[in-house]
C-alpha cells in the first residue's frame, strides 16, 4: 500500500547524531569507544560468547559486559572529568572574541588571559584552541602582520618598501610608540653602516643606552662599547675582514666534504685550484 501525502510528509524520528554526544565526532576517546563499542556488539551478534570476546580483544570480562549492556556507544561516555568546570571556562568567550578579532597565536592568548588573571598554565589554552578554535571560520578581517614581517619592513630601506608594506608599518608604529622609536635607531644605524659614518657612533650609543623602553637595544649598545675602536674602524674605513672570512668558510666548506675520504695532499690541492 502507497502511502498517502499526508503520511510520505510527516517528518521521521532521526538518531541522535554523534555532533550531540558528550565527546563529538573526531574526539580520539570518542572515536575510540564508538569503534570497541562496535567491534563487541559485532562479536556478540556472530555467537561469540562474552568470555571469548574478552579474549579475543584482551579486555576483561567486566568491560565487555559494560559495552556489551550499552544500546549505543554515547552510554559509555560517562566519568568524573566529563563536562567538570574548568579555570579556563570564565576566559572563553575571550578567547572566542579574539580569535573573531585574528589573534590565532595560542602563546599570545595565553598571555592576555594570564594578564586578565587566568592562573595555569599553556597547555589547556592550546589544547582548547585546538580542539575549539581551529574548525570554525577563517577570522573577520585582515590577520594582523607577523614579528617577521615587521622585522623586514623595519630592516628595509624605507625607499625600497612597496606601498602595500609601507601603509602597513605605519598602521603598526601608530599603535606602539615604543616599535616607532627603535625604527629611528634601527634605521641611523643602517645609515651610519652604509655611509661610513664611525664617528657618529658614540653618539648614538649614548642615546641608545638611555632608552629605559627599549631593554634590548640598551644592551645592544652597551656590548658596543666593549670593542668600540674596532666597530669604530668597521664603520669608517673601507677594509675590511669580509674577503678573508669568505676564504675560511670555503676552506671549512672543503674539510666538510672531504672528511674520512682523503689525505691532506688531496685537500691541499683543492684548496689551491678552488680559489
Amino acid at each position: 500500500m502507497r502511502p498517502t501525502p499526508e503520511q510520505s510528509e510527516e517528518p521521521q524520528e532521526e538518531p541522535e547524531s554523534a555532533a550531540s554526544s558528550p565527546w563529538p565526532t573526531g574526539h580520539r576517546f570518542a572515536e575510540r569507544t564508538r569503534a570497541k563499542h562496535a567491534t563487541i556488539h559485532a562479536l556478540l551478534a556472530a555467537g561469540h560468547s562474552k568470555r571469548s570476546v574478552a579474549r579475543q580483544l584482551g579486555m576483561t570480562l567486566n568491560t565487555i559486559l559494560r559495552f556489551s549492556r550499552a544500546t549505543t556507544p554515547e552510554e559509555m561516555f560517562t566519568g568524573q572529568w566529563q563536562n567538570r568546570a574548568t579555570r579556563l571556562d570564565a576566559y572563553k568567550a575571550y578567547l572566542d572574541q579574539r580569535w573573531q578579532e585574528g589573534c590565532t597565536n595560542a602563546w599570545k592568548l595565553w598571555e592576555e588571559i594570564k594578564e586578565r588573571g587566568y592562573p595555569r598554565g599553556y597547555a589547556g589554552v592550546r589544547d582548547y584552541v585546538s580542539r575549539n578554535l581551529r574548525g570554525k571560520p577563517q577570522p573577520i578581517g585582515p590577520r594582523p602582520p607577523s614579528a617577521r614581517a615587521v622585522t623586514r619592513w623595519i630592516l628595509t630601506h624605507p625607499d625600497a618598501l612597496p606601498e602595500g608594506d609601507r601603509i602597513q608599518l605605519k598602521a603598526v608604529l601608530a599603535n606602539c610608540p615604543e616599535l616607532t622609536t627603535l625604527v629611528d635607531y634601527v634605521r641611523s644605524f643602517a645609515h651610519m653602516v652604509t655611509e661610513l659614518q664611525g664617528h657618529r657612533l658614540p653618539e648614538w650609543i649614548a642615546s641608545a643606552r638611555t632608552t629605559t623602553d627599549l631593554p634590548s637595544l640598551s644592551r645592544f649598545a652597551q656590548h658596543l662599547e666593549r670593542d668600540l675602536d674596532a666597530v669604530i674602524a668597521g664603520l669608517t674605513l673601507p677594509w675590511s675582514s669580509g674577503v678573508v672570512e669568505g676564504h675560511v668558510n670555503r676552506i671549512k666548506m672543503l674539510k666538510r666534504q672531504m672528511y674520512g675520504r682523503a689525505g691532506f695532499k688531496l685537500l691541499r690541492k683543492r684548496v689551491l685550484l678552488a680559489s
